[in-house]
């Protein structure tokens, strides 16, 4: 497709460079609108932080396994960083499931009668605290484990 040839941009008038901005500006517009509403449409079902999130998470994930296929421990910093994520994911779910998208999503699923699994139930957030054992390994504690009167 050959080019436009650009006539000398001194021979042009102001109406003409008026006319060359509109054109441009038409058409940053309608691509910005495009763009716009690709994205809302996507956020309508997964918004864009939970997305983010969930693949730093899953990256945070896989080096964990870079370290235990070369046979070496996985090193505390990694197994921390693991368990932020995994508060920042129940916390991010939370947000979703109390009134943000996920909550929509979900009731919206709950009516369709073809569905294969129950969307009706609601997801509960129950803590769980997680104490170290003497290999600085970290293991879960119920809260329902804790002696009464305990918080942890």
């Amino acid at each position: 497709m050959a080019e436009e040839e650009e006539p000398n941009t001194a021979q042009l008038s102001e109406r003409e460079y008026l006319f060359r901005i509109s054109r441009d500006l038409k058409t940053l517009l309608t691509v910005m609108s495009k763009f716009t509403f690709a994205m809302a449409q996507a956020e309508s079902e997964i918004p864009e932080n939970m997305r983010r999130f969930m693949n730093y998470m899953h990256d945070v994930h896989d080096v964990t396994y870079m370290y235990e296929e070369r046979g070496l421990p996985v090193p505390k910093h990694q197994l921390r960083e693991m368990e932020r994520c995994d508060d920042r994911y129940r916390q991010l779910l939370k947000e979703q499931y109390e009134g943000g998208t996920f909550e929509r999503v979900r009731s919206e699923m709950a009516k369709d009668t073809e569905n294969r699994w129950d969307h009706s139930r609601q997801l509960t957030f129950h803590g769980h605290k997680h104490k170290e054992n003497s290999h600085g390994q970290s293991t879960v504690e119920k809260e329902s484990e804790r002696p009464s009167g305990e918080e942890g």
